[in-house]
């Protein structure tokens, strides 16, 4: 790793969404992407109430603290146990950099829980990232979003919504990911080409599509100044994912790369030119996807009996 002053600086991601998203699968595939580059990386659980990693984690924070224990020393629920189990763990910040000390040569990818208020307004985990910025890590916040949620106009806004809440609150260099790009098609049709969601083009047009169906007709003011936020931020894009495919994981290698500042070595350089030229011809389910994006698109043109004669 790239040395700074007296110490060496620690580079690593910080992997969050809300629930179901692909956080754990991702921490997976992700080690062992990087590994094929010559990259040391190891996964670390921030997350207590996950009892079955899908593979090695290096440092378990159920070591430190469990929801299941923390729910039944002080009778608590699952949301407000979790809360409890973060505030813990900023509270023993001391703990965990004493288990990272051995990691200091690897590239951390931290598996982080699920509950959004987490990353939009609680500050246990924004204190605890915040720590370990001073403890030399840069960390880039990589924030997952289930593709699906692109089939769903209010739901896209939602999802808008909420990416900006947790950029702005974290504090961090940010990512945001669409998550399962392999299993779009299964999801229904896009209302525009996927460089519209993932760029976050004019969002006018996304408000003249939810203006077409006669509830959300009633709530355009509502969703107009929603959109005018997002849009004067002008913060929030993403990049689409399939973990099956090299070349997505690439570019959200390269996106997080810039983000935190890591620069690559020249070994690593090689092997990621290696990896990428062993794939040259081969159909990625990734470009895949790219490539019948244009079935999901509804042109506002084309009836219903076209559309018919075209089946």
């Amino acid at each position: 790793m790239a040395q700074a002053g007296p110490g060496p600086l620690l580079f690593g991601q910080v992997v969050i969404g809300p629930p179901g998203s692909g956080k754990s699968s991702y921490c997976q595939a992700m080690r062992e992407f990087l590994g094929r580059l010559g990259r040391r990386a190891a996964v670390v659980n921030l997350d207590p109430a996950n009892e079955a990693l899908p593979g090695p984690c290096a440092l378990d924070v159920a070591q430190l603290v469990a929801l299941g224990d923390a729910m039944a020393a002080l009778g608590l629920g699952p949301n407000g146990a979790l809360l409890y189990c973060m505030e813990y763990l900023a509270a023993n910040a001391d703990w965990l950099r004493a288990r990272l000390r051995p990691l200091q040569h690897h590239y951390l990818l931290f598996d982080c829980p699920g509950q959004v208020e987490l990353y939009t307004h609680h500050p246990a985990l924004r204190q605890l990232f915040a720590q370990m910025g001073r403890w030399g890590f840069r960390l880039a916040a990589v924030h997952l979003v289930d593709s699906h949620y692109c089939t769903d106009p209010a739901k896209f806004i939602s999802v808008l919504c909420t990416s900006l809440s947790t950029m702005l609150h974290v504090e961090l260099p940010h990512v945001n990911v669409l998550s399962k790009m392999d299993l779009i098609e299964q999801y229904g049709k896009l209302a525009f080409n996927l460089d519209y969601y993932t760029e976050v083009l004019d969002l006018s047009y996304l408000v003249d599509h939810l203006a077409s169906d006669p509830f959300f007709r009633n709530f355009r003011r509502l969703n107009e100044k929603l959109v005018e936020v997002i849009e004067d931020y002008s913060l929030v894009s993403f990049v689409p994912l399939s973990v099956q495919d090299k070349q997505s994981m690439r570019q959200v290698v390269q996106a997080v790369d810039k983000a935190n500042g890591y620069c690559f070595g020249e070994q690593e350089q090689r092997s990621l030119e290696v990896l990428m030229s062993a794939a040259v011809g081969a159909d990625f389910q990734f470009s895949s996807t790219l490539a019948v994006q244009e079935k999901y698109v509804q042109s506002q043109d084309k009836t219903v009996e076209e559309e018919v004669m075209d089946l």
